[in-house]
């Protein structure tokens, strides 16, 4: 046993960058997707509807360990042997999409009907509406559960450790395993969670108090 010197903080640090790095990978490309997955479950074709259906039952009905396993494992065993890094980045994006495309399928059933019934009247493009009109106003009522599932994903990165990514959970288990002082590292590490997570989730709250004094 020895004490917890600076190389081994600076291994924990840099496993926390690599757990901001993934988050946010995750978010921006399920984001992305998700957009595309809640024009289609808002759509009026039926096949894109139950497709997209069917899509965020599978993500949202399956663990996220399972998940990264797939993406990493099990697109080996069909020849596709990807590094740790993307495999999990892959897992990451396809989880994050399907809970992104039903939260801002959500957002934009939420936003009144009189909108689209306007813009219909005026003649406006399904485009133009909902570039202009109706995603605009579905963004602002979806941020604090965008907010909050971010949150989630930050701490859900932990998982990837088990496909041997150096992200923070990972990186605190070598220097645990290093030190012999568990309590002490594992302490550290939540540290660098809530430092990450409590922000967010502070952010989130009130900027759903927000919303919700506004629509009074």
């Amino acid at each position: 046993m020895h004490t917890i010197t600076a190389p081994e903080l600076l291994f924990l640090l840099k496993g926390a960058q690599w757990t901001i790095a993934l988050s946010v990978i995750g978010l921006v490309l399920g984001a992305m997707a998700g957009l595309v997955i809640a024009l289609a479950r808002t759509s009026h074709i039926p096949a894109l509807r139950r497709a997209t259906g069917g899509y965020i039952a599978v993500f949202q009905g399956t663990p996220l360990l399972m998940q990264l396993f797939v993406t990493y494992y099990g697109l080996a065993l069909v020849g596709l042997k990807l590094d740790a890094w993307v495999s999990v980045a892959i897992g990451f994006t396809l989880h994050a999409s399907a809970f992104l495309g039903e939260i801002w399928r959500g957002s934009i059933e939420a936003v009144p009907k009189g909108q689209t019934e306007a813009a219909n009247a005026l003649g406006i493009n399904y485009v133009t509406r909902m570039r202009k009109v109706v995603l605009p106003q579905a963004i602002r009522i979806s941020l604090p559960a965008t907010i909050g599932f971010f949150v989630q994903l930050i701490k859900g990165t932990s998982l990837a450790a088990i496909v041997g990514f150096a992200e923070l959970a990972r990186n605190g288990s070598v220097v645990s395993n290093q030190t012999f002082q568990p309590l002490v590292v594992y302490g550290i590490v939540g540290a660098l969670y809530f430092a990450m997570c409590w922000p967010l989730s502070l952010y989130g709250s009130r900027l759903e108090h927000k919303l919700a004094t506004a629509a009074r």
